[in-house]
């Protein structure tokens, strides 16, 4: 039997702690999403720096407080250290890592289990050049962030379409790269379904490297796939969900399994007719829950 965050042992016919990353209601504000998912029961949240604005915290910290959500990964409002062609964002490296460093400081005022980091592509650099680069800025990273006494989520991306993203596509590809940088008592992986579920080896990956995982993103893979922002409720696609969590949950995982829903209406340029951001947040959270209930409770039978 797998243990809650308390070390008591978890019943296995209840659901895990359970969160909504708030990019899957992407209209809604930080304070319709904190009382959309405190209303709805759920556990946790994972924090959009987006959602902030440039206004003080005090508010969104009072909300989330009184609301009694946890935090799980937060995600900053400049993901990555090397520039993303299809996210905007400066160009310079040194300027993103000066955002994630401010970011790091800012998000963990509100005590997510973690804060995600993309290394991002290469791009026109030679890639041992940019490998190179993305050590240092993680180094510098998770200086930052163990002063501020929150941890880094380094989170690999899905193969295909990799080449805008990330270095990583792999649990083994980050596990290496953060044990290049010497910080993995501050730097931990950011586990998601839509970026992993297609990976080689992947049952294995989850079994050696768990221990190292400070996140979970669920969510599925749909077929065909229309792009990077296109990605379906647990169940509804082909990556095989509930076997994912079977392994997660032997392997120990007992922390947020964070919904993250990418579902384009036209926010990065394409305006899918059946699109997850046009439904209204509140039954977005409840269809969430109910695909991940399904996915859970299934999850013996598929291992």
């Amino acid at each position: 039997m797998t243990r809650s965050p308390l070390g008591v042992p978890r019943d296995p016919h209840r659901l895990p702690p359970f969160s909504i990353s708030q990019v899957s209601t992407l209209a809604a504000s930080f304070g319709d999403d904190v009382r959309a998912y405190a209303d709805a029961g759920l556990d946790g949240i994972g924090i959009w720096e987006l959602k902030l604005g440039d206004d003080s915290d005090a508010q969104a910290l009072e909300q989330l407080a009184a609301s009694g959500l946890g935090a799980a990964t937060a995600v900053p409002v400049v993901p990555s250290i090397l520039s993303l062609p299809l996210l905007p964002g400066p160009e310079d490296p040194s300027a993103r890592i000066d955002a994630l460093s401010a970011s790091v400081d800012r998000l963990a005022a509100f005590r997510p289990g973690a804060v995600l980091c993309l290394t991002g592509p290469a791009g026109d650099r030679d890639p041992d050049a940019a490998r190179a680069l993305v050590v240092d800025a993680l180094r510098e990273l998770a200086r930052e962030a163990h002063s501020a006494g929150v941890r880094l989520a380094l989170e690999p991306f899905q193969r295909e379409g990799i080449e805008d993203w990330s270095l990583l596509n792999t649990i083994s590809d980050a596990a290496a790269l953060i044990d290049e940088t010497g910080a993995s008592e501050t730097i931990g992986i950011q586990f998601d379904v839509w970026h992993l579920w297609n990976s080689p080896d992947l049952l294995e990956e989850i079994e050696r490297e768990a221990h190292r995982f400070v996140g979970v993103h669920v969510n599925d893979c749909r077929e065909p796939t229309r792009g990077w922002a296109d990605r379906a409720l647990p169940g509804d696609g082909v990556a095989d969900v509930a076997t994912i969590l079977g392994a997660l949950d032997r392997a120990g995982w007992d922390g947020f399994y964070d919904l993250e829903i990418f579902s384009d209406n036209g926010a990065f340029g394409t305006a899918y007719p059946d699109s997850l951001w046009d439904v209204d947040p509140a039954e977005l959270v409840r269809r969430g829950r109910e695909s991940f209930a399904r996915c859970w409770s299934e999850r013996r039978v598929a291992a």
